[in-house]
């Protein structure tokens, strides 16, 4: 190797992703596809992962993304998320999952059975599903890579976001066990943990009911982030240039948790 782009060259490798359609998801994705891999773009809607899908080859002037819905929420439509995957594109060598819930804002005590069940099925169960869905093709190959999209909220109590914190917490936990559970087979397993962005998912946490924008005064940039500036963090964790990166969490929240 003489060029240290090769350490982030994806090229010739296979990418399933989750909530991809937008928002940190679709930054995340379009990281990929600009390093060379070829992915799947996946959330419920699958004219919004098309279009997503479009935009992305649109940008890389290359055929490198297709679309497949999928809700998380249901084993069957995972598993048909894989097989499809299979058919169109190949053995999985990276998967992102992106794809998350957050139905309840408030107080634990408020928070009703069937939101905190749903926030940790999508959150936490979804992700066992689908890591060892698409682990036999990384065991195979003795080579894979899986990044969860867990929350700096995994690290700090929220009086908001209770439940979806636990969750995020939980994510950490599964992260850690699975990469014990596979680093012998060369598969590297890790947590992607970011503060607040500016996304359509998290908007009532940064634009008030105006639409002004809420003052990062929590943040030590002094800003909320921007999708875009997750590309090239899910372009390291994925590839070589991260090759002895397992079982960790990597927090990207402009300073907010380990400064303040």
């Amino acid at each position: 190797m003489t060029n240290i782009a090769e350490l982030f060259d994806l090229t010739g490798k296979i990418a399933l992703t989750t909530g991809s359609s937008l928002g940190m998801g679709r930054a995340l994705a379009e990281g990929l596809a600009l390093a060379g891999a070829k992915l799947v773009v996946s959330s419920r809607k699958g004219d919004v992962c098309q279009q997503t899908a479009d935009e992305i080859n649109a940008m890389c002037g290359d055929e490198r993304a297709i679309a497949i819905a999928c809700n998380v929420g249901y084993k069957e439509q995972l598993q048909n998320l894989v097989n499809e995957t299979h058919v169109r594109l190949g053995k999985v060598d990276i998967l992102i999952n992106n794809a998350g819930v957050n139905p309840f804002h408030g107080p634990s005590k408020d928070i009703s059975d069937e939101a905190f069940d749903k926030t940790m099925n999508s959150n936490v169960r979804s992700n066992l599903w689908l890591c060892h869905m698409v682990l036999p093709d990384m065991v195979q190959k003795k080579d894979g890579v899986i990044v969860i999209t867990a929350s700096n909220g995994a690290f700090q109590p929220s009086t908001a976001l209770g439940a979806y914190t636990i969750a995020k917490a939980a994510e950490l936990a599964l992260v850690r066990n699975l990469a014990a559970e596979y680093g012998q087979y060369n598969i590297r397993i890790n947590a992607l943990c970011p503060g607040l962005f500016k996304t359509k998912f998290a908007q009532v946490l940064w634009l008030d009911e105006k639409g002004n924008e809420y003052p990062a005064d929590d943040v030590t940039l002094k800003r909320f982030g921007e999708p875009e500036e997750l590309r090239g963090v899910g372009v390291f964790l994925a590839s070589r240039a991260a090759s002895y990166m397992t079982g960790q969490a990597l927090i990207i929240d402009g300073g907010q948790v380990m400064v303040r």
